[in-house]
């Protein structure tokens, strides 16, 4: 069983449970507050994205410092394991590893980060905070569940709110990028579900079959859900339903060609939106891989197989044509945009690689990143709510009337670029080693360090334009950043500090259930 044994003997705190839905009832008390106390609604929202955070940091400790139950055997804990709809086989079943813990505290924190970064916000304040519970409500769910049926549901549950979010609070563009978000969105969800309703039926359906994730991976293993299974296009069973899943994780994730969502969705939501976009929303695609799609399809992946030789490439080709593009852009929102699929391509490569130094780096990737996109969009926004304009070449000179601003700014952008002593470092080089040392591979990471170089020049030259130089005079009133806005930035600035001069305290969460991944899917596919 890809993950280790699950524990759970005796009764188990509902801490999964209150991580998923303490936003549900924050939802729910919000829209039961008249919508002229905006500032109880904005508090209400905070404590509970609050109570989310404060579990996720005591299940992260736990889990790294060897207290949590079934530690060191890569397994699940805090398992809540319970009937749900039994003619069916469907369960409510939640449970945390190695992998999910570190991203499950990233999710949490960005959502209550959100609310702050939100504080100003006064359009339908009532409707804009309970949105952003609901939508964390479906983001923790996905993290969570070993239900492929609970897991989809979650899946499905997040598309409304961002929906909306984009659609009534976005910029002058909002409907057609809110639109053009749900339909690419939808459709990777559809070709997910047909996948999903195979599986199932294969498992045994009504009679016998089960959504179970961790069940599934063995049934797929050991070869019976092969066993009279339906072919489609010249694939088969395992194969089809492998690259139908994979495209409905990627359009998430977003790899190149299925990224042209992402710019405009970014471009056009609220400051909290794109943090909570980039941040999380984009993980959840190779959060999916890892835990459904892989595992799902250990016959196939296999090193220097056609799959994951394709899987290498897509990988490639998403870091250089992310990092070309963001150089090419002059709205400073859209080049943020750009860099995130340059980023995310390493996280590809890495899963590529199928070796445990590049599927630690990808993971670590994931936590990395969100903590640097998120401060690059909220660096973003604090100038834009200044100037209302990101037209980088109208900047200028900038760190001369905001030195704190630049102080921030310069540490979320130098760990975007990579630079040694940052988080994105640690988990950049890792991938590179590791794509480096798998010889199916190797040529992908040699070509892969081109995005490294556009990378540092475009994060570089934006740097030079926005806060070098000669002061535009039309900046002469601007004022530094204040103090709701530097709480909002400091903590990601110092989880890339952190994890760039002590990434064991990051990467010692990873090691075992990642290890056993990478054993499960090399053993099975090998």
């Amino acid at each position: 069983m890809q993950g280790g044994p699950v524990s759970g003997g005796g009764a188990q705190p509902i801490y999964l449970t209150l991580l998923t839905f303490a936003p549900l009832l924050g939802m729910l008390a919000i829209l039961c507050i008249p919508k002229a106390k905006k500032e109880v609604i904005r508090t209400v929202a905070a404590a509970a994205t609050l109570l989310p955070l404060v579990i996720s940091i005591f299940l992260y400790v736990q889990d790294w410092n060897g207290t949590g139950p079934s530690h060191g055997q890569a397994g699940m804990r805090f398992v809540e394991k319970h009937g749900w709809i039994d003619s069916f086989h469907i369960e409510y079943f939640l449970g945390m590893d190695g992998i999910s813990a570190p991203i499950i505290l990233l999710s949490c924190l960005l959502f209550f980060i959100a609310v702050f970064s939100s504080w100003t916000i006064n359009k339908g304040v009532k409707g804009y905070f309970a949105l952003l519970c609901l939508l964390e409500v479906g983001v923790n769910g996905c993290f969570l569940s070993l239900d492929f049926f609970l897991f989809y549901v979650f899946w499905e549950l997040m598309l409304l709110p961002m929906y909306f979010l984009i659609g009534i609070w976005g910029g002058p563009r909002r409907e057609y990028a809110a639109i053009k978000f749900f339909l690419y969105t939808l459709a990777g969800s559809v070709l997910m579900l047909v996948a999903l309703v195979a599986i199932y039926l294969q498992s045994g359906g009504l009679e016998s079959g089960t959504f179970n994730i961790l069940q599934l991976q063995e049934l797929m293993k050991s070869g019976a859900l092969q066993e009279g299974a339906p072919s489609l296009l010249g694939m088969d069973f395992q194969t089809w339903t492998f690259w139908f899943l994979f495209l409905g994780f990627a359009v998430k994730i977003p790899i190149v060609p299925l990224h042209t969502w992402l710019p405009d969705a970014h471009v056009e939501a609220p400051t909290a939106i794109s943090v909570i976009l980039a941040g999380i929303l984009l993980k959840l695609g190779a959060y999916g891989m890892m835990r459904i799609n892989f595992p799902l399809g250990t016959a196939l992946m296999e090193p220097g197989s056609g799959t994951t030789i394709a899987i290498g490439v897509i990988g490639m080709v998403s870091i250089v044509y992310g990092a070309f593009v963001a150089m090419a852009q002059t709205d400073f929102k859209r080049l943020v945009a750009y860099s995130s699929v340059s980023h995310m391509g390493f996280v590809i490569l890495g899963f590529a690689a199928l070796n445990d130094m590049g599927m630690n780096g990808a993971a670590a990737q994931l936590f990395n990143h969100g903590t640097s996109s998120a401060m690059m969009f909220l660096i973003v926004g604090v100038v834009y709510d200044r100037v209302h304009h990101r037209n980088l070449n109208d900047f200028g000179g900038l760190g001369l009337k905001m030195p704190y601003y630049s102080g921030l700014a310069t540490v979320g952008l130098f760990a975007a670029l990579g630079l040694p002593g940052l988080a994105n470092f640690v988990s950049e080089i890792m991938i590179l080693i590791g794509a480096f040392n798998a010889p199916h591979t190797q040529w992908m990471a040699v070509v892969s360090v081109i995005g490294i170089v556009i990378g540092a020049a475009y994060i570089l030259w934006t740097i030079q334009r926005v806060f070098l130089g000669k002061l535009n005079p039309k900046y002469e009133e601007i004022t530094d950043i204040d103090g709701r806005e530097a709480f909002c930035q400091i903590p990601f600035a110092a989880l890339c500090v952190l994890f760039g001069v002590a990434p064991f305290l990051l990467l010692d969460v990873f090691r075992d259930s990642i290890k056993s991944l990478v054993t499960f899917l090399t053993v099975a596919g090998g």
